[in-house]
């Protein structure tokens, strides 16, 4: 069984060096990790903050000796520092240590990968984020789905990254059927049992039950559709109130219609105790959910937490 785990340090300017190293300092597993990223970069960004650990710098997949301390993939980047926001090295530099990892991923050689975050800037508008970039990668565009996870409970948007005013056209009958079908099956595949759904409406309140609402004509004809297949999900519930009632309702799943409807309630209820876990492609993708937190560089106060549970999830997920 393959068990190797790798981390891709992605955005050069940001907090993600510090992080993974005070992470892979924490977790019990080291020899199954290895980082792909600079290894210059790395060695100075941790330096200025005092963070003395044993590095590897390696070339090709093959040279990878865990006994050697921390092992990194070195990918060739040219930096100065301070960062210059539109260095195209920055983009070219990114988009390299992600194909890496996907390769790694496809050819099996890895159990799967971790990406720290990254300014999406790096995208220039044809993908909303790295979802959906490697969602491309892997040809099954439109069939990801995003999942931010925790032990007690996930949340899934139906829109990712997405303006609000660009969400109410999105939300279509087959849009939810596709995304509820595919969480289900690779909820199963994850976790060996199914979700317990719990689906919002988009409007506040559900839009007072109105019978021309899009609660009415099509988040509730999908959810009785969906029930044929033999799915257990109930809804749609009003977004202000679903998050009280979980016992009630019986939910380990809350499916949204765009971002922030479900993620600024589950991070006000789990801060760094999660992960973002992309379901629907070839292989285990997971990444920290936070950003770049580039206002708390050099400061050595970031907080390892949410790399360690993906670490840990991933070490534990066998698929």
């Amino acid at each position: 069984m393959i068990k190797l785990l790798a981390i891709v340090l992605g955005e050069p300017n940001s907090i993600n060096s510090e992080i993974a190293v005070k992470a892979w300092n924490k977790v019990k597993k080291k020899k199954k990790i290895f980082l792909i990223g600079n290894y210059l970069l790395l060695k100075q960004q941790i330096s200025k903050i005092s963070l003395n650990i044993k590095i590897s710098k390696i070339t090709t997949f093959k040279e990878l000796n865990m006994k050697n301390g921390l092992n990194i993939l070195d990918i060739p980047f040219k930096f100065n520092s301070p960062f210059e926001s539109n260095n195209p090295s920055i983009k070219n530099y990114i988009f390299k240590s992600l194909q890496v990892a996907h390769k790694l991923a496809l050819a099996k050689k890895i159990k799967g990968f971790i990406n720290l975050p990254v300014n999406k800037k790096i995208f220039d508008g044809k993908y909303l984020g790295v979802t959906e970039y490697l969602a491309k990668k892997n040809n099954l565009q439109g069939k990801e789905v995003m999942m931010i996870y925790n032990k007690k409970l996930s949340v899934v948007p139906l829109t990712t990254h997405l303006e609000l005013n660009k969400v109410t056209s999105k939300i279509k009958f087959n849009l939810i059927k596709k995304k509820i079908l595919i969480l289900n099956k690779s909820y199963f595949k994850i976790f060996k049992k199914k979700p317990r759904i719990a689906i919002l409406g988009l409007n506040p309140h559900n839009s007072e039950n109105r019978l021309n609402s899009v609660e009415n004509k099509i988040i509730k004809p999908a959810v009785d559709r969906l029930r044929k297949f033999n799915i257990n999900i109930k809804g749609p519930y009003p977004a202000d109130t679903v998050f009280t009632n979980q016992k009630k309702i019986n939910y380990n799943v809350v499916v949204g219609m765009y971002h922030d409807q479900v993620l600024a309630p589950f991070k006000a209820l789990y801060g760094y105790d999660a992960i973002n876990v992309t379901l629907g492609l070839h292989y285990l993708r997971v990444s920290p959910d936070h950003g770049t937190a580039q206002d708390i560089i050099g400061l050595n106060i970031g907080n390892p937490q949410s790399l360690i549970s993906a670490i840990n999830f991933l070490s534990k997920i066998n698929v």
